[in-house]
């Protein structure tokens, strides 16, 4: 893959992330769910699986009320790895009150291509707490 490709890749991905750190920053729902694609699978930070956007608008509208929720995504690493796909993973660090220690997990997203625009079909947070030593 060319250096063209990659940034494009990159900016494809860093234009989602900060339309979806607005939106969770206003706890918007509708706005939230507008990224997903209408096939989604989500695992947010319960055992649950929700499905499409009115599945993610469901989780997202379920949340706590925070008066000052913000994420910041770090070590974020994406790949081309089909036309109309591109995989991400990073970290995710959520504030959620001003003096509240972040909550950080590990985030993986897929993107695809959908009716002309880039929505997320795959969407798991996981503890960054290893569950097994090696």
């Amino acid at each position: 893959m060319g250096s063209s490709e990659r940034s494009a890749t990159d900016d494809i991905v860093s234009g989602i992330m900060g339309k979806w750190a607005t939106a969770f920053s206003n706890l918007d729902a509708s706005a939230l769910a507008s990224l997903y694609s209408r096939n989604a699978f989500f695992f947010g930070s319960n055992p649950n699986l929700y499905r499409g956007n009115d599945g993610v608008a469901a989780y997202f509208d379920a949340l706590p009320r925070w008066h000052s929720p913000t994420v910041k995504f770090t070590d974020v690493r994406t790949a081309h790895a089909a036309p109309d796909l591109i995989n991400v993973a990073g970290t995710a660090s959520f504030v959620v009150e001003e003096d509240a220690e972040p909550l950080t997990v590990k985030i993986t997203w897929v993107i695809i291509r959908e009716g002309g625009e880039w929505k997320i079909v795959s969407h798991h947070v996981s503890s960054k707490t290893p569950l097994i030593e090696p």
